[in-house]
């Protein structure tokens, strides 16, 4: 079907889960089928960044002003800098045919999926609390009072994670099988009927002559 349209999926996951590593593996995996959403945001770019690539940098006015005309799928004020991921980018993209992974916290998922009921949420997990903690000290760049933070964060994070349509184990070294897996859901999620009427309101066009000329 390729005129279907795209799917968006909002990838999540425990800080220290993969779900970075993951997504990047998706996209170079699957380039053609999708993109990662590019967020807005009022704060500064920093050296290296491009706007239209890494972010799409806007005066706080220009955005509380697309704020007003619900120019958002979320947004979120961080640090006295607004972040969002505005809709014109993303549903362009899906009318291309090109699914679109979002990479967002919890809060901001459960908003987009109550918004756009379509939305397909994705969460990336260690199969154990064990190993989620040692992944986060593997990294030897935090301090053990931001390690306990993360934790902390987590344990409160997965008490929602049954507002999940689907849990995806992210095991060590196996990212591109957990890539693999989440390709296959948004896949599977595309040939639902729901998601499916353009499709079969083009056959019934042209079938219903058929069973007008039948009775």
């Amino acid at each position: 079907m390729n005129n279907q349209r795209g799917m968006l999926a909002i990838i999540s996951g425990f800080s220290g889960a993969g779900k970075g590593t993951v997504v990047k593996e998706i996209l170079e995996t699957y380039e053609e089928a999708y993109c990662l959403s590019i967020s807005a945001t009022t704060r500064k770019p920093r050296e290296g960044e491009v706007d239209g690539q890494h972010y799409f940098f806007l005066e706080q006015e220009d955005f509380k002003q697309k704020i007003e005309e619900d120019g958002f799928l979320e947004h979120a004020c961080y640090v006295n800098n607004y972040y969002g991921t505005p809709k014109e980018f993303v549903f362009n993209k899906l009318e291309q045919g090109i699914s679109v992974i979002l990479e967002i916290e919890m809060q901001g998922a459960l908003k987009v999926k109550e918004r756009y009921p379509e939305t397909v949420l994705i969460f990336v997990t260690p199969p154990t609390a064990q190993e989620l903690e040692e992944r986060l000290r593997g990294r030897g760049t935090e301090t053990e009072e931001v390690i306990q933070s993360r934790l902390s964060r987590a344990g409160e994070e997965v008490l929602y994670m049954d507002k999940y349509d689907y849990i995806v184990l992210n095991e060590t070294g196996r990212v591109a099988e957990c890539a693999a897996n989440i390709h296959h859901i948004i896949e599977s999620e595309k040939e639902k009927a729901a998601y499916c009427q353009d499709l079969i309101g083009e056959l019934a066009e042209g079938l219903t002559r058929y069973h007008k000329e039948g009775e």
